[in-house]
């Protein structure tokens, strides 16, 4: 069975992680759901509205929200109950990316996906050249060959 995945978040956050994840996976359009929460709608709103959305898909549901202790994440735990629907607050791209790949796995194989993905997904990197790219120079004659170059 197939978990559907509901972002609730700050607006305009949900709605632009659904759309990088239909990007990358575009047959997943039915599975994963995104709710925007405006700074001016009351917490018992969005909850209904998410509520709403719950009752539309019967089978597991995977809640990634922003911010613990936000709006959005406190109207999340109110929906979570632990067994059909489980919550997973700091939601990044990689753990979306990851959540979606995998959401024909259990519930609780699923949530620990995403969270592997959402911290491998946060790493510093060294200023390097971009992979396959040479470093361009910095002199003048140089600059003029190589000016179309990225």
């Amino acid at each position: 069975m197939t978990t559907h995945i509901l972002i609730i978040a700050h607006a305009p956050l949900a709605h632009a992680l659904r759309e990088c994840a239909l990007h990358v996976f575009p047959e997943c359009e039915e599975e994963v759901l995104a709710l925007d929460v405006p700074p001016n709608e009351t917490p018992e709103t969005t909850q209904a509205t998410a509520q709403v959305m719950l009752d539309q898909h019967p089978g597991p549901v995977l809640l990634l929200t922003d911010v613990f202790g936000a709006t959005p994440c406190n109207v999340a735990q109110r929906l979570t109950d632990g067994q059909r629907v489980r919550l997973l607050c700091g939601v990044n791209l990689p753990m979306l990316l990851r959540a979606v790949c995998y959401r024909t796995e259990d519930l609780e194989s699923l949530v620990s996906r995403a969270m592997v993905g959402g911290t491998q997904g946060v790493m510093q990197v060294a200023p390097t050249a971009p992979q396959n790219q040479a470093r361009l120079s910095c002199s003048r004659n140089d600059q003029e060959k190589n000016h179309h170059q990225q």
